[in-house]
């Protein structure tokens, strides 16, 4: 008889270790990913703070293009709210998708100000604009790789958390709703394929 007690009680601490061992997992993954979302925090303030000075440098050469830089401005203050709702929530569906929106804004808006840029070769050639132009594109490049790994971070968080044995706890835990991906608007372009006319 007491073999049989023995036996429950050493089952009964592995089972009690292995659901330990898939909150600790949900945990780690969930930090994981909400360090990754801390890592596009640091790369888009930092873009966030070159835009006024590429406006700055703009301005001079750009004077009766007013509304152009405006909108910058105006797109870049709309992300930087939806960067602090975002950081507030990484992860949650509507802070992602209000910081996806806000980027998608501010891209439309950079592009327009390239646009314009390009009808002024004294701005192009300014050392100061290449400088910043430069660095912003250094930035977007890490924006996209910091992306990629807080993607890769959520997506790696909610395939554990809806496995099976963690799909039974998870919810138990605090860990029910899933994370969510953060998409920009050029997400969706990237994925189609460029259409090609010849006329």
């Amino acid at each position: 008889m007491p073999v049989i007690y023995i036996v429950i009680l050493v089952i009964t601490v592995l089972l009690v270790l292995y659901v330990i061992g898939i909150y600790n997992k949900l945990v780690n993954l969930r930090n994981r990913f909400q360090n990754a979302f801390a890592q596009i925090e640091v790369q888009l303030k930092r873009r966030y703070d070159l835009i006024p000075n590429l406006v700055e440098a703009a301005k001079a050469y750009l004077s009766h293009e007013r509304e152009t830089l405006e909108a910058v401005v105006a797109a870049r203050n709309f992300a930087m709210t939806g960067l602090k709702a975002a950081t507030a929530q990484p992860g949650n569906i509507e802070a992602m998708a209000q910081l996806g929106q806000a980027e998608g804004v501010l891209g439309n808006a950079m592009s327009r100000l390239n646009v314009v840029m390009e009808a002024y070769p004294d701005l192009k050639a300014s050392q100061n604009m290449q400088q910043l132009s430069e660095e912003l594109t250094s930035t977007e490049n890490k924006v996209a790789f910091a992306r990629q790994a807080f993607n890769d971070s959520v997506m790696t968080y909610n395939t554990y958390k809806q496995s099976f044995p963690p799909i039974l706890f998870a919810s138990v835990f605090g860990h029910s709703a899933n994370a969510s991906l953060l998409e920009f608007a050029d997400s969706a372009q990237i994925q189609d394929a460029p259409k090609v006319l010849f006329n």
